[in-house]
């Protein structure tokens, strides 16, 4: 196996408002985009929306109640303030605060915020990891 992510779905109980949070944070839905399914850009790998339950089924797995998963999603920025404006924006579009932004104990600055589904999102600047011009993280070799 290659190691990359390509597509990272995400179970939602209503997809109109799903998706609807998602626009709102500024994700552009694909045209390929139903009913039953969106399509994100996520900046090189594709974010999905599905139905929870029709998530479950097709994983062969039962679809218990929502929680913590042990998933979080991660949104890196360039500086400690844009992580606020970060996390202030997802409030703004629907999302419930976890954490606030604050110093955090491996040196960095972050907070988390879940989506209408429960879905957990950190927002977090790295002062070790540097960012491409294109926002994505540049790991050393």
């Amino acid at each position: 196996m290659q190691p990359r992510i390509t597509f990272v779905t995400l179970g939602v109980a209503d997809m109109v408002r799903a998706r609807a949070f998602y626009e709102r944070l500024g994700f552009k839905a694909s045209s390929k985009s139903t009913e039953s399914v969106t399509f994100f850009d996520a900046g090189g790998i594709v974010l999905g929306l599905y139905g929870r339950a029709a998530l479950a089924e097709d994983a062969q797995v039962s679809d218990g109640a929502a929680g913590f998963s042990g998933i979080a999603l991660a949104h890196n920025v360039g500086s400690d303030p844009e992580v606020d404006s970060v996390l202030a924006e997802a409030v703004a579009a629907g999302a419930k605060l976890l954490k606030p932004g604050q110093k955090v104990f491996w040196g960095g600055y972050s907070g988390y915020f879940a989506d209408p589904d429960g879905h957990i999102w950190e927002v977090a600047h790295n002062p070790f990891l540097p960012l491409c011009a294109d926002g994505r993280p540049q790991l050393p070799e």
